[in-house]
């Protein structure tokens, strides 16, 4: 029986191994973390408005009932192509032998060559970094009400979200709901709704995977909300001072960097070409060029078509998962392989309470018609029917009661008056981070 490993259990990953369930091969998933994780929500949980329970699920649970699936807990440290051979170095070494290999390890935080940004500016790609946000956000609010000082109040409520993609425009949106409404009457000395939440954006429009016309539609449902957003403006240094835009401080003790991401590290062992955001080129079948039962997925793949790369989403990563699965199953039968075809089901993001937008190739939607349609495509791509209801309930609780209840300080502590600041490794995420319907990679 052939045996099928797949690197990472994000979307990519698990699309492949569901759709193996009825195939005669053994299927081993590995992966450092023991959970899928819906990265779409994950600003939810940095603003407050989920657990991290609601968004992830346990991979063995997900593939309790299907046999053929084994999985197994570990960092991969080396893949040796030649010998077929996966080395899995924690917690325990082991070495794992393939007949075929897929590899969808996703996406880490780039800062663009400036990793010592790292400590002050909180990438958003694990459920870790995400209860650091909240933990930074709730902490700059607790520390502001007990300091009379206006200039250090103001400083401490002041929050900077870096990078105008879909991810960073959600978390403006959801950090100024939270002052506005979550927080209101909860502090005596001080008004949460007068925090400054600033978007920078080094492009001359957020949102730039959309229309123009969508994208300024966007950025009016901000500022009506409160937000600032800075267009063209470069971010020349992040410190511990705050984030400077050339000879401009805005000074801030809480940084969101959401301005790019690059391919899993793992992916430059391969021995392959790779592009500046570290993806490596592969054939039309997803195969990597001179090894056909090596397949890379997802955000790890440059994947060329006539418009372009494809861009790194959920949705690429899952069709990408299915069609290797497929081809698997050609070949065992005697057929060909069939090549990749993206199919397009559209852009969109969400803004705050009933404000969204969304764009496929036939239509585009504002406002409430486009936030509706993206509470309805998040629940479906949600894994665990449990957490869909959960989230569900909570969606409906906040929305009629502008309450988000999980405003908890937890992971660090506050020394010497200040927030802590500690020193956050660049993880990488293993598993494509985007929405289930399309948006920028270059903006997760």
């Amino acid at each position: 029986m052939q045996h099928v490993v797949i690197i990472g259990g994000g979307f990519g990953g698990l699309a492949a191994a569901k759709a193996l369930a009825r195939a005669p091969v053994r299927v081993t998933i590995i992966d450092r973390t023991n959970h899928h994780l819906f990265q779409p929500l994950l600003y939810q949980v940095a603003t407050a408005g989920l657990s991290p329970g609601q968004i992830a699920a346990p991979i063995r649970s997900v593939f309790k009932r299907q046999k053929n699936v084994e999985v197994v807990l570990g960092e991969v440290a080396a893949i040796d192509m030649d010998a077929k051979v996966v080395r899995i170095a924690e917690p325990v070494e082991k070495r794992v032998i393939f007949d075929r290999l897929i590899i969808a390890v996703g996406a880490c935080t780039s800062y663009f060559g400036h990793d010592d940004w790292a400590p002050y500016a909180t990438g958003l790609k694990s459920l870790d970094e995400a209860v650091e946000i909240r933990r930074r956000v709730l902490v700059a609010f607790e520390q502001a009400e007990r300091i009379e000082d206006p200039v250090e109040r103001a400083r401490l409520c002041t929050f900077v979200v870096i990078g105008g993609g879909p991810t960073g425009v959600e978390l403006a949106g959801a950090l100024i709901e939270l002052s506005r409404h979550a927080l209101r009457d909860e502090f005596r000395h001080i008004d949460p709704a007068d925090a400054t939440v600033i978007l920078v954006e080094g492009g001359p429009r957020i949102l730039s995977s959309f229309s123009e016309k969508l994208s300024a539609c966007a950025q009016r449902q901000l500022e009506d909300l409160g937000v600032q957003v800075q267009l063209g403006e470069q971010v020349s240094a992040v410190d511990a001072a705050g984030v400077h835009l050339g000879a401009r401080l805005i000074a801030t003790e809480t940084v969101m960097w959401a301005a790019g991401v690059r391919a899993n590290p793992l992916v430059a062992q391969l021995g392959a070409p790779i592009d500046r955001g570290g993806r490596v080129a592969v054939e039309t079948d997803c195969s990597l060029p001179g090894h056909p039962d090596v397949f890379v997925i997802g955000d790890a793949a440059a994947f060329k078509t006539d418009d372009g790369l494809l861009p790194g989403v959920s949705p690429v990563a899952m069709q990408q998962g299915r069609l290797v699965a497929a081809n698997i199953m050609r070949e065992m039968r005697g057929k060909p392989r069939a090549p990749f075809q993206y199919r397009d089901k559209g852009s969109m993001a969400t803004i705050g309470r009933r404000r969204a937008i969304a764009q496929t190739r036939r239509m585009s939607l504002s406002g409430l018609p486009a936030w509706l349609a993206w509470l309805a495509v998040h629940l479906v791509y949600l894994v665990g029917h449990r957490n869909r209801l959960s989230v569900l309930f909570d969606w409906f609780w906040s929305f009629v009661t502008f309450n988000r209840g999980v405003r908890l300080i937890t992971g660090g502590r506050m020394i010497a008056g200040a927030p802590a600041v500690p020193e956050l490794p660049v993880q990488p995420a293993l598993e494509a981070n985007a929405s289930p319907v399309e948006s920028r990679a270059s903006a997760r």
